[in-house]
């Protein structure tokens, strides 16, 4: 890879600021190759040479990609001024610049969210191009049957006219109300609700379970979050199981 400057180097890895990373620097606690180096400015290929930082390796990685379960009220962006955002939730091991949901969640849902610095990674997610399935639940305000089925196979026309792809409807068991399950292979502003609501459906409780083959994981709590393995970012281009 190319090399890049030492202090940004470390920043990037969300060891701190840049300007905490010069004063490290400067103090003698990085080495590189097992030498002191004191110039912020050095460029260096972290590939190619072993950094350290208090004598601790650092494992260097270019991406991050994160699973999140996301909670209701957190807003799935990457900032704002008033309002929690699921980046915000991070652990400090996880924060760095350039972090970002890979596709957004309606702030009262909840589920899971891919979280990455990997621009081309989450644009093939959310391209409708890729025809990425994302899987939800759904608790509604009534039953649906074989006639709503039908309509979301064939394609649910919405209120304003928007004709969405054809989906996926499944039932599940009626506990602890009518619960179904939806696929869908793109993502419109609160398209599982306004899908819902084009056959007089009303949507209570929303979850994403899916992106692909890639499944939340059970164990994680809401507000909580993981790395995902390399073969986990690749479940993403497989069916949902």
């Amino acid at each position: 890879m190319p090399k890049e400057r030492l202090d940004k180097l470390l920043a990037s890895q969300g060891l701190g600021s840049r300007s905490d990373m010069q004063k490290a620097i400067r103090a003698g606690r990085v080495t590189i190759g097992g030498t002191v180096c004191r110039s912020p400015a050095d460029k260096i290929d972290p590939e190619d040479r072993e950094l350290c930082l208090d004598g601790r390796p650092i494992q260097y990685r270019r991406y991050l990609y994160l699973m999140m379960n996301k909670p209701a009220g957190i807003l799935c962006v990457s900032r704002d001024p008033k309002v929690p955002t699921v980046v915000d939730l991070l652990p400090a091991e996880f924060r760095r610049k350039g972090l970002f949901p890979a596709g957004r969640l309606d702030r009262d849902t909840v589920g899971l969210v891919i979280i990455t610095n990997d621009g081309d990674y989450a644009h093939r997610v959310l391209s409708p191009a890729k025809k990425v399935v994302k899987r939800y639940q759904a608790l509604l305000d009534g039953p649906v049957g074989t006639e709503e089925v039908k309509a979301f196979a064939e394609g649910v026309k919405l209120a304003d006219g928007t004709l969405c792809r054809p989906a996926a409807l499944r039932l599940l068991p009626q506990e602890p109300g009518p619960l179904a399950e939806v696929e869908i292979t793109e993502g419109k502003y609160h398209q599982v609700k306004r899908m819902f609501a084009a056959v007089g459906r009303r949507v209570l409780w929303l979850k994403r379970c899916a992106i692909g083959g890639l499944i939340l994981d059970a164990s994680l709590p809401e507000g909580g979050c993981r790395e995902l393995t390399a073969p986990e970012q690749a479940l993403v281009w497989e069916k949902c199981q």
